[in-house]
């Protein structure tokens, strides 16, 4: 064996057992009973405080690199992954110029990122007007699907598509066995609401409101009851959307949801005025709706919780300022949701596997990734060891995102990574050992 890790305590099939990893060639080669696997090279072994976990997988990553890349860059983000366990993401096709809308554009997205990855990263591709033509290409070059708005986006290059536009794709997507994730706030909606300008917190989420969310989930799940297409919803927010989600889940509708960190741990009724840190699209809403999340996870209707990591320039953030309706929407959180949702699910009593099944296995399932996101014979030898008690506060000088701004400075989080290894190899900070992935259809 090329590594052994020793483990009292290791999450295997949602439950903690104790046992050895067996790693050969970079994946899982067996699970013994812990202290029987054959000799190794390399032997790891945990201590009482320490568990063993899948490398987590963030399937929601705005990297921006190429064409915004003092926004975030592929050095920078996939450091700030590697410091939080995350051993695989995969990248959203805006705000990079060219978006990936096209097999030309994701080679050149490919060769930003070539040999500057310090974890596993794989793209999705983007759902435009413009582009329904190019999806077969797209999934034929290996996104892991494809994303589109049904509103603006908030970039000119990357426009959103009409209800009728989003089925026309869905039947292309069905055609090819894809996955189509959607944006979805109504655009009529947010057009009759609030303007949002100035500090106040509470009028930036009036300009949003549920009924935003719950019209376009509504839209997408009767599209996907006729297409047949896999849908995802991606950051929802709302009570209303959870509702919405369970019964169409009841009702046999191939749709899934993913929630977010953000909206998991703040609430709108504790962000202070003048804060563009926790702007993002759709807002942090109230403790009702952060409750219907949190029982969403609960009961299986959200499915996966995944960063959003969407930073900005300070310049674009307007932190001086404070006006919530000039400064750019969007969570810088990829280091430090993992710890965050773990710090509020263990105050709620929720189980660490519940945590890590939906960071991990989850993700990776939703993305076709059957060998990453779990420990199991066969799978990527990707591991984190955890401390998993143990707390943290977050300072400005431990942040390996690009651009410093996160709501989650100064917050005390709760995991600390003591050693990962991504298919068989010990991470340090500055080892570059990521590899750009693809999925395979089929």
């Amino acid at each position: 064996m090329e590594l052994v890790v020793h483990a009292p305590r290791a999450l295997v099939d949602g439950r903690e057992q104790a046992v050895s990893v067996a790693v050969r060639l970079g994946r899982i080669v067996g699970l013994a009973p812990l202290g029987t696997a054959p000799p190794s090279r390399l032997v790891a072994t945990l201590t009482d405080d320490e568990v063993l976990i899948p490398g987590l997988v963030d399937t929601h990553v705005h990297i921006n690199e190429p064409g915004r890349t003092e926004w975030e860059g592929f050095d920078t983000a996939t450091a700030a992954a590697a410091a939080a366990g995350v051993t695989t993401l995969i990248d959203m096709p805006l705000n990079s110029l060219p978006p990936t809308l096209n097999a030309a554009a994701l080679a050149t997205k490919r060769a930003a990122a070539r040999g500057r990855c310090r974890v596993d990263v794989g793209f999705w591709g983007g759902c435009v007007p413009t582009n329904l033509a190019d999806l077969p290409e797209l999934f034929a070059a290996g996104v892991f699907g494809v994303k589109c708005f049904l509103q603006d986006s908030g970039v000119p290059e990357f426009p959103p598509v009409t209800t009728a536009e989003m089925r026309a794709a869905m039947r292309t997507i069905a055609e090819v066995g894809g996955l189509l994730l959607v944006h979805a706030e109504d655009p009529g909606v947010l057009h009759t609401s609030p303007t949002p300008q100035g500090r106040d917190y509470q009028a930036f989420v009036a300009s949003r409101p549920e009924a935003a969310e719950t019209a376009a989930v509504q839209a997408c799940i009767e599209a996907a009851a006729i297409t047949r297409c896999r849908t995802h919803i991606v950051h929802l927010s709302s009570a209303g959307g959870v509702a919405l989600i369970r019964r169409a889940k009841a009702d046999g509708v191939p749709i899934t949801a993913e929630t977010c960190p953000h909206y998991l741990v703040f609430d709108a009724e504790d962000i202070p005025d003048g804060s563009p840190q926790y702007k993002c699209c759709p807002p942090i809403r109230g403790r009702a709706d952060q409750e219907a999340l949190w029982a969403g996870l609960a009961d299986g209707t959200i499915d996966i919780v995944v960063s959003d990591h969407s930073p900005s320039t300070a310049e674009l953030k307007l932190l001086e300022v404070g006006d919530l309706g000039l400064a750019w929407g969007g969570i810088g959180g990829l280091q430090f949701g993992f710890a965050a949702v773990w710090a509020e699910a263990n105050r709620r009593g929720v189980p660490l596997a519940d945590v890590v099944r939906w960071m991990s296995t989850g993700p990776a399932t939703l993305a076709g990734l059957d060998h990453k996101g779990r420990l199991e014979v066969g799978a990527d030898a990707d591991l984190v060891i955890l401390a998993e008690a143990e707390t943290f506060t977050v300072t400005d000088g431990m942040i390996r995102h690009r651009n410093r701004i996160t709501p989650y400075l100064g917050r005390e989080l709760r995991g600390v990574v003591r050693a990962r290894w991504l298919r068989g190899t010990e991470l340090s900070d500055d080892l570059v050992a990521g590899r750009l992935i693809s999925h395979e259809p089929g």
